[in-house]
């Protein structure tokens, strides 16, 4: 944030100058401070949300994890989690230092550490259900062939939800959507139950586990990319309007010249040919710069929610 720095007039040109000459060196001497508090380490933690390709992360980001320690001299070690909430915690407490993290994970993280810092995510290709651009949209699927085929018909059914961190897969269902039944999730259907995450719930409505299912446009791609469910398996029936895509963050008490070169290494990943296969991996033709304010649509369903339940 931009802090305004006001100064009072004096009665006296010399008490003006001295004022001045004081505020400069508190300045100076508070610019040094933060700079010798700093933090500056050897080795980087590196972690993310759980997705339907964890076991498979260490293969996919080994790329971009030994280009970032080629651009910022660092070691980089890669944290694999167990939940949005781990990676959250680990990033407050310091134990990693870079993550890619949910859109509502990340609100929440930065509501309880500031420092917490967004600086890129991935702009997507265009895909099955994912829109291209750096937004991606929660969608309402049901398995086709049966009754639930459209949001009339739905009452009484079976609900999965992602994780309870989740923007598409819980806080768009929770806020958006129960615009469009006009009552509250667990009024409206039998049960609503939590599934682990995107590609869980897919899975879920395709096994008839659950009846209908919230998955992250990009995710349920994933999966169908995968083969393990066909698109024509399944009914679209609500998109949610665009949320913005993963974030990938920093710790804010790292040292400006290295959080720099951690900016520098995902932004220029587009640049570099052997990172083609990462890309193609996650679907997207390059990283962009993102800022907290780019995730003030997800606070604003967080409080119209918070409203909601009192």
């Amino acid at each position: 944030m931009n802090k305004q720095l006001r100064t009072r007039l004096s009665k006296s040109l010399q008490r003006h100058v001295t004022t001045l000459a004081m505020t400069a060196a508190a300045v100076m001497g508070s610019t040094q401070l933060q700079a010798a508090e700093c933090e500056n380490p050897d080795t980087l933690r590196f972690s993310m949300i759980p997705t339907e390709e964890s076991v498979q992360e260490l293969t996919l980001y080994k790329p971009v994890i030994d280009y970032l320690a080629e651009v910022t001299g660092k070691e980089v070690e890669f944290y694999m989690p167990t939940s949005y909430a781990s990676v959250m915690e680990a990033m407050i407490g310091g134990w990693v230092d870079i993550s890619v993290q949910g859109a509502n994970s990340y609100v929440i993280a930065n509501e309880k550490d500031a420092s917490i810092q967004v600086f890129a995510t991935y702009a997507k290709r265009p895909g099955h259900l994912q829109p291209e651009g750096p937004g991606y949209e929660a969608v309402l699927i049901s398995r086709k062939g049966g009754k639930f085929d459209s949001i009339d018909t739905l009452d009484n059914s079976v609900l999965g939800l992602g994780d309870p961190a989740s923007t598409s897969g819980n806080l768009v269902p929770r806020v958006a959507f129960t615009k469009v039944l006009g009552e509250k999730l667990d009024d409206h259907f039998s049960k609503v139950v939590y599934t682990g995450g995107h590609d869980l719930t897919t899975m879920a409505v395709y096994e008839g586990k659950v009846d209908a299912g919230f998955v992250a446009s990009h995710r349920f791609d994933n999966v169908v990319d995968r083969g393990m469910v066909k698109l024509e398996d399944f009914n679209v029936l609500w998109r949610s309007p665009p949320i913005p895509q993963d974030p990938f963050t920093y710790r804010g008490a790292l040292c400006d010249d290295l959080k720099e070169k951690i900016r520098h290494t995902f932004l220029t990943l587009h640049e570099k040919p052997e990172m083609k296969q990462f890309l193609d991996n996650v679907n997207s033709n390059r990283f962009v710069a993102m800022t907290d304010a780019d995730y003030d649509i997800v606070r604003e369903l967080r409080e119209a929610r918070k409203k909601a339940q009192q």
